[in-house]
C-alpha cells in the first residue's frame, strides 16, 4: 500500500478538533502518493474553509436581519439597511464559487481514487 498523499504528523488535539483536517487527512490516505495528489487534498482543503467561510458570514447576516426584525422600535431606515448588505451578496457568489471548485476537485479525487484502486494486470 503506497504512503498517503499527504504527510501526516501525529495528531494533537487541535488537528483533532478541526473536521476540515480530519476529512482531507481521510480524504489524502485514499490517494495516490503523488505530488499532483497532494497538491489536489491541498486546495480541496482551502476550497472547504472558503466555503465554509462564506456560508458562516451568510449565515450572520440572517441572524442580524433577524435580529433587527425583533427590535421593538423598528424603522423603515432599519429595514432597508438590514437588507442593503453587499457584503452577503459577495458572500454568496464566494459560496457558489467555491462549491463549484470542490465538485471539479472532487471528481479529480474520484479518478485519481479508482486509479488508486485499479488492480495491476501483468501481462502474459
Amino acid at each position: 500500500m503506497p504512503p498517503p498523499a499527504l504527510t501526516l504528523v501525529a495528531p494533537t488535539p487541535s488537528r483533532r478538533a478541526d473536521p476540515v483536517r480530519v476529512a482531507v487527512e481521510q480524504l489524502a490516505r485514499s490517494l495516490p502518493a503523488r505530488t499532483d495528489a497532494a497538491v489536489l487534498v491541498d486546495l480541496l482543503e482551502d476550497d472547504l474553509r472558503e466555503g465554509l467561510d462564506a456560508l458562516g458570514e451568510v449565515e450572520a447576516h440572517f441572524t442580524d436581519l433577524l435580529d433587527t426584525l425583533r427590535t421593538e422600535a423598528l424603522t423603515p431606515a432599519a429595514l432597508v439597511d438590514s437588507g442593503d448588505d453587499l457584503r452577503v451578496l459577495q458572500q454568496l457568489d464566494s459560496l457558489h464559487d467555491a462549491v463549484v471548485r470542490l465538485r471539479k476537485r472532487l471528481s479529480q479525487a474520484a479518478g485519481m481514487s479508482r486509479l488508486a484502486q485499479a488492480p495491476v494486470v501483468h501481462g502474459r
